[in-house]
């Protein structure tokens, strides 16, 4: 199925009045309406004509209503998606109090960005080995019309204004919360848990984070779009090898780290074997055949490699009676 990414929001400009001026209007209305019933009540009691009192008042009472409906304040970043018996009509965006027209339908929904901490899942990385891996993002409502039109946001049931924006927002960090675990099950398994190879460049998820996070929040991003939902930044904040596994991994590690320590061990103790025979030849202390040498580089390398103390033997010689 082709993907359509072509925003239909677009800017609301019709039926919206300064607030205040509405207020006062409105005002007017009532006080007219009164005095309209009030006069015609008179009339009535006088005999006098009143029938064009109360339909004047009528009309008045009917205007007064539908101005003293409508109003609507917003915030910073805030927006109001309005529709017309069903029709989308556009996205209401001022901030400050507006009277708009009553007979059109509104939604309250945030463009304030919200940070999301997703419960660490087990998944599987590139070699096999379960992991346990967490995420942290921060995302915000980009496009409204994806987010109203293109996913289920009905709250219907909700009430309150206030209550259904609440909850019209909890069902997208819901939407996002599922999105940000199938695409962290994804991205997990594109990368092994760390490398088992020391001089190796391949990307890890634990030595490569800022790769690992950029494709993370591209996954996101593409998954995401259709709901018109931005993410500004995902980050990996918790990895560790599953429980089942993580004590044998331990050993493997600390294994490894051994066997690094060895071989820079190994390494300086020929150098310093080779530096001590230099020095004994080039300033003539002693002269050593083949097997001498080799008895003195096996005897050096075992103290300089030992992980205890060399204990020193004291040869006294062959005693003659």
């Amino acid at each position: 199925m082709e993907k359509n990414n072509e925003s239909k929001e677009f800017e609301f400009h019709g039926g919206s009045l300064n607030g205040f001026a509405m207020c006062a209007i409105a005002i007017l209305l009532w006080a007219a309406t009164v005095y309209a019933f009030v006069e015609g009540c008179i009339n009535a009691d006088a005999g006098a004509p009143c029938a064009y009192l109360f339909v004047t008042g009528v009309l008045l009472l009917i205007a007064a209503i539908i101005c003293s409906c409508g109003f609507s304040m917003l915030e910073p970043n805030e927006a109001k998606v309005v529709t017309f018996f069903g029709r989308y009509v556009g996205t209401f965006r001022k901030n400050g109090f507006y009277w708009i027209n009553p007979f059109m339908s509104t939604k309250n929904v945030s463009l304030r960005a919200r940070n999301l901490n997703a419960e660490p899942i087990k998944v599987n990385d590139k070699a096999g080995n379960p992991v346990l891996i967490g995420l942290v993002l921060v995302w915000r409502l980009k496009d409204t019309y994806k987010a109203i039109f293109d996913i289920d946001t009905d709250v219907s049931a909700t009430g309150q204004v206030g209550n259904a924006a609440t909850a019209r927002m909890n069902k997208f960090e819901h939407f996002v919360k599922v999105q940000s675990d199938s695409a962290l099950r994804q991205v997990a398994g594109m990368y092994a848990y760390d490398d088992e190879d020391a001089n190796s460049q391949d990307v890890t998820l634990r030595g490569g984070s800022e790769e690992v996070n950029e494709v993370l929040t591209a996954k996101l991003n593409e998954r995401l779009a259709m709901a018109g939902l931005e993410v500004l930044e995902a980050r990996i904040n918790y990895l560790a090898y599953a429980p089942e596994i993580a004590a044998v991994m331990l050993r493997r590690q600390q294994a490894a780290a051994i066997i690094t320590a060895r071989e820079k061990i190994v390494d300086g103790a020929v150098s310093m074997v080779k530096l001590a025979l230099d020095k004994l030849s080039d300033e003539e202390i002693v002269e050593l055949d083949e097997e001498k040498k080799a008895a003195m580089v096996s005897n050096l390398l075992v103290v300089l490699c030992a992980d205890e103390p060399a204990q020193p033997v004291i040869n006294s010689g062959t005693l003659n009676h």
